[in-house]
């Protein structure tokens, strides 16, 4: 029996004056389908009341404990954007922004300069060598990227070198630890370096011409150091991939051991086809689609009902190509994104699994309102793997 885990990122919502999350409004026969032939429920991803980021929350799903093998957002950035870690190295997610001459940002996305000119301008910064720490700098899309430190001696508890508002200065990193301030003194001397070396470069130049803002600094923030982890097949005894649309969620595959198949953001019709090809070749597919926490970050309410629309179609077709009797099918969320809250809560996610022999319940539709009546009850993340391991019969008997 194979396995699929299908993450609808930010699907869970409060209710609105009507009584309505854009979950409940939407026409999702499809989803409703796997509701009424499976077996439901709740789920907080990593725990009640606490609100979850995509990436923890995923590892948790994926039954590696947060708390453990949580090592900031930066090591997943970089993996993302297919940078060889290394165990000890230190990682940030950055942006590539305009600050004038006293420092004061501008523009923390640099006018979100083209992917085009940041290939160019991270060749200025990859390669840097600082007392003794080789700097490796990858662009991912648009105005980020990743920067690794690698070296001797370096913490990842430092201060971020961004203000996160416009209109403020660029702050002195600072060590929070003393195993860190080797590296708050090369961030610190780096953003100088950066400036002098990006400042007047010709992509610049250009830029200023056409009243564009300059990409001529850049801001680290979300460190981490990198740290070997269980792999996948190793933890599981199971080939996996995962299919997804964003460089974190690539990163965190890839750290776990996971192979990846990166897919446009909204690129539905691709991910049918990656995913019925991966059944042939993997016991464990991981999907993850991003569209309905960004409709939810943006506060639009009826971009997401639609959005949920769309995921439900792909859902039709998926479900048209494959058979319960060879695979078990989870249709979940990471964490609910309401749309009054334009960010993540702690509010638990609906949760189904399709598949055979699962101990079908009552429950017809696929929301929030509806699943907390189901069979699963509410649970953790940390028991998806171990319900699906026991259902594949691939879980060990504990005691005689």
């Amino acid at each position: 029996m194979k396995i699929v885990i299908f993450i609808i990122d930010g699907v869970g919502d409060r209710p609105n004056k009507y009584g309505l999350t854009p979950l409940k409004e939407a026409n999702t026969p499809n989803m409703d389908k796997l509701a009424e032939e499976g077996i439901t429920g709740l789920m907080s991803a990593i725990d009640i009341g606490i609100r979850p980021g995509s990436d923890t929350a995923h590892l948790s799903i994926l039954g590696y404990n947060p708390y453990k093998y949580y090592s900031g957002r930066g090591p997943l950035e970089a993996l993302g954007v297919d940078i060889e870690l290394k165990d000890g190295d230190v990682a940030f997610r950055c942006n590539f922004a305009t600050v004038d001459e006293n420092f004061t940002v501008v523009d923390r996305r640099a006018g979100r300069i083209s992917e085009e000119e940041d290939k160019i301008l991270e060749k200025e910064i990859d390669g840097i060598e600082i007392d003794g720490v080789k700097i490796i700098f990858k662009s991912s899309k648009g105005y980020r990227g990743a920067l690794v430190l690698r070296g001797e001696n370096l913490g990842d508890k430092v201060t971020d070198g961004d203000p996160h508002i416009e209109g403020k200065k660029v702050p002195e990193i600072k060590a929070l630890n003393k195993e860190s301030k080797k590296t708050a003194e090369v961030l610190n001397k780096l953003l100088k370096i950066v400036y002098e070396k990006l400042n007047n470069h010709p992509i610049n130049e250009e830029r200023r011409k056409k009243n564009l803002p300059v990409a001529n600094i850049i801001l680290p923030r979300g460190g981490g150091i990198y740290r070997e982890v269980p792999k996948f097949y190793e933890k599981y005894n199971m080939r996996g991939l995962c299919i997804c649309e964003t460089g974190l969620i690539k990163g965190l595959a890839k750290m776990i051991g996971l192979d990846v198949e990166e897919v446009k953001v909204g690129d539905y019709d691709t991910i049918v086809k990656k995913l019925i090809d991966g059944l042939k070749k993997y016991d464990f597919i991981l999907v993850n689609v991003k569209l309905a926490n960004e409709a939810s970050h943006d506060g639009d309410y009826n971009k997401k009902v639609k959005v949920l629309e769309d995921i439900d179609k792909m859902l039709g077709e998926i479900i048209k190509n494959i058979n319960k009797d060879d695979v078990y099918f989870v249709l979940t969320g990471d964490h609910s994104s309401p749309i009054e809250v334009k960010d993540h809560s702690a509010d638990p996610v609906p949760i189904v699994i399709w598949g055979k022999s699962v101990r079908v319940d009552d429950v017809k539709e696929f929301n929030e309102f509806s699943c907390y009546k189901g069979g699963l009850h509410w649970i953790k993340g940390e028991h998806v793997m171990k319900i699906l391991l026991d259902l594949t019969n691939r879980c060990d008997k504990f005691g005689a």
